[in-house]
């Protein structure tokens, strides 16, 4: 079981080249549970995930890891509670699979420590579960982009963090691996009570998967909560401006968004 890591922001203002993407933002991320980001494009949320695991130093505001100043944290410290999958990742040129799958067991190693069979089994659970272990062998640039991404979160999951952060992890995905790495997510969450914390476009896959729904909106937080509290037609309309019905998914009773289009009215 992983040990439960805290994850919240305080009063944190993101900026690029000067200027500001998120303003003054307050969060906590429940510990523990699925937590998905929501909003329209450009509204913050990718900038908002690389500000939380540290790769966007703040303009001003604090990332708190349990507690502490994540930036006042060492590096390795960080690898070990927290995992990061970004939106565009890049691989050096002709790695294989498994060598870079094994890049997630880095943060594991020390002076003194070697390569060991628990690094061996947390890379092969890895491979198995996001179903990559035929592909061991292969180079990532010889693979498809739905491929690739399931080897970008096998690296992820073989790190085995605490906390593990996803930008968009169903990108390059058709509809039957979208659910098959969502279904993964919410096994690692119930296997290891891992905070899971993911980007995700679809707001009905995130309403179904997620126990924590966060919407934004222009660099801000409009409403947070769980999905039954957090989806309705006004949100919809307030933050991706489309008209919508809201009704129960007939699998799992969670909103699933029904949008209603310029040719398409309630009767």
């Amino acid at each position: 079981m992983t040990t439960t890591h805290r994850l919240a922001a305080r009063d944190l203002t993101l900026a690029y080249e000067g200027r500001v993407v998120v303003d003054g933002l307050d969060l906590d991320i429940p510990p523990g549970r699925v937590t998905a980001i929501v909003g329209p494009n450009a509204c913050g949320k990718s900038t908002l995930l690389r500000g939380l695991s540290r790769l966007l130093t703040p303009a001003s505001g604090t990332v708190l890891l349990d507690g502490a100043d994540i930036h006042s944290l060492p590096t390795k410290t960080v690898a070990t509670r927290l995992g990061l999958l970004p939106q565009t990742p890049t691989a050096p040129d002709g790695i294989t699979v498994a060598d870079l799958v094994g890049r997630g067991r880095y943060p594991h190693q020390g002076w003194f420590r070697r390569w060991t069979a628990e690094d061996d089994r947390a890379v092969a659970e890895a491979m198995l579960s996001t179903g990559v272990t035929e592909l061991a062998d292969r180079a990532i640039d010889e693979l498809s982009g739905g491929q690739r991404q399931r080897v970008w979160i096998a690296m992820a999951l073989a790190q085995q963090t605490g906390i593990l952060l996803l930008d968009e992890p169903t990108t390059f995905l058709d509809i039957s691996h979208q659910i098959d790495v969502l279904d993964l997510l919410l096994d690692l969450n119930a296997a290891r009570g891992a905070t899971v914390v993911m980007v995700l476009h679809d707001l009905n896959l995130a309403a179904r998967y997620a126990d924590h729904l966060i919407a934004m909106r222009s660099g801000a937080i409009v409403a947070s909560g769980e999905p039954g509290d957090v989806v309705t037609a006004e949100l919809v309309r307030d933050v991706f401006g489309v008209e919508s019905v809201i009704v129960p998914d007939p699998v799992t009773a969670t909103p699933l968004v029904v949008p209603l289009g310029r040719h398409h009215t309630l009767g």
